[in-house]
């Protein structure tokens, strides 16, 4: 018989382990400040760092706002000097001017030098070439990975859905060729048959993909009668069209999985991660609550995966997808008439 008398100790508190893989990256946590003004802000990214996140995305560089500056410094330098010939050697060379993607690039090195976790760049090219060349210069900046923004509205009736995803598979294969960097493909949810398109993808060499970029849809003025844009925050509502389709996803594609747009809490974050997301982005609720609210999402989700005894990220990750669920009809056409039935006056 025991003659130990001395009190037990108190229960510790179970420690959880937060961290996850994106892009074959480790991350120390499945919260990624998506790109967004506060990411591309110097001034912020220390205080994104110690709030917790796993890694930022810088803003996109766009290929047609780096050609419009361009163009623009060309036009400005070639003016008069056919009337006077000893201008063509009076102003400095193209390559002088902070033009073309030199400040972004600048950008991307800047976030490497102070920050420890990985650093994402975002680009937004129109052109095979262009998506190439300013790759390329991403990688070469330092950036760990790059996130291939596919933001385009198809409004030419003569382009047909398998000459768009044609030429996106064409952009992605080209992208791959050049660099070593992982690939992640930010799309839209307008794609006829997303499964198939996702893992046509896959084989042309994206490593991940980003569910989903917002259509951000212009307003008219009625006073002016005139089309402008208008940019409105998203809510936690719009977290459930990523959901869907990352549960369906999660299981038939080896890409990492990133879920964007809604994610404003640690319940969102949490929803997303039981379908499949290896990492939930965020850039609304940053916008809105500064980045504190990356330290007080994961706090929400610690103490979640505490209180039901999940030890990681890796143990729940996918738990609630359409391969683990009791009736995987849920997320298919069976959830339309389910939703229209749980109307109650």
């Amino acid at each position: 018989m025991s003659t130990d008398t001395s009190t037990p100790s108190s229960t510790p508190a179970r420690t959880v382990d937060l961290s996850t893989t994106y892009l074959g990256l480790r991350l120390s946590s499945p919260i990624v400040a998506s790109a967004s003004p506060m990411s591309g802000d110097p001034r912020y990214w220390e205080g994104i760092e110690r709030a917790g996140a796993g890694a930022i995305v810088l803003p996109s560089l766009f290929e047609e706002q780096i050609e419009r500056e361009s163009f623009a410094v060309d036009a400005t330098l070639e003016l008069g000097t056919d009337a006077f010939a000893e201008s063509l050697t009076y102003l400095p060379e193209l390559d002088d001017y902070d033009v073309g993607p030199a400040r972004h690039l600048a950008l991307v090195e800047q976030a490497r030098e102070r920050l420890t976790i990985p650093v994402i760049a975002s680009l937004n090219g129109t052109s095979p070439g262009g998506w190439v060349q300013y790759a390329r210069h991403l990688e070469s900046a330092g950036a760990q990975a790059i996130e291939l923004n596919v933001y385009d509205v198809i409004v030419d009736p003569s382009q047909s859905a398998a000459d768009v995803e044609g030429r996106y598979l064409e952009l992605v294969e080209e992208v791959r060729a050049e660099v070593n960097v992982p690939l992640a493909i930010k799309l839209g949810p307008w794609f006829t048959s997303l499964g198939h398109f996702a893992l046509a993808l896959q084989s042309a060499g994206a490593d991940g993909l980003v569910l989903f970029n917002r259509l951000y849809q212009p307003d008219i003025d009625l006073d002016a009668l005139d089309v402008t844009p208008r940019l409105q925050l998203s809510t936690s509502a719009e977290s459930r069209l990523p959901l869907h389709w990352i549960g369906i996803l999660r299981g038939f594609t080896s890409c990492s999985l990133a879920a964007t747009t809604g994610v404003h809490d640690g319940a969102d974050a949490m929803k997303l991660l039981l379908a499949g997301a290896d990492v939930a982005m965020t850039a609304s609720a940053l916008l809105q609550h500064g980045p504190q609210r990356i330290a007080e999402i994961l706090a929400w989700m610690g103490d979640w995966m505490a209180e039901r005894e999940y030890d990681s990220v890796d143990q729940l990750r996918g738990s609630v997808s359409q391969r683990n669920v009791p009736d995987p009809a849920v997320y298919e056409r069976a959830n339309y008439y389910q939703v229209l039935q749980s109307w109650r006056h």
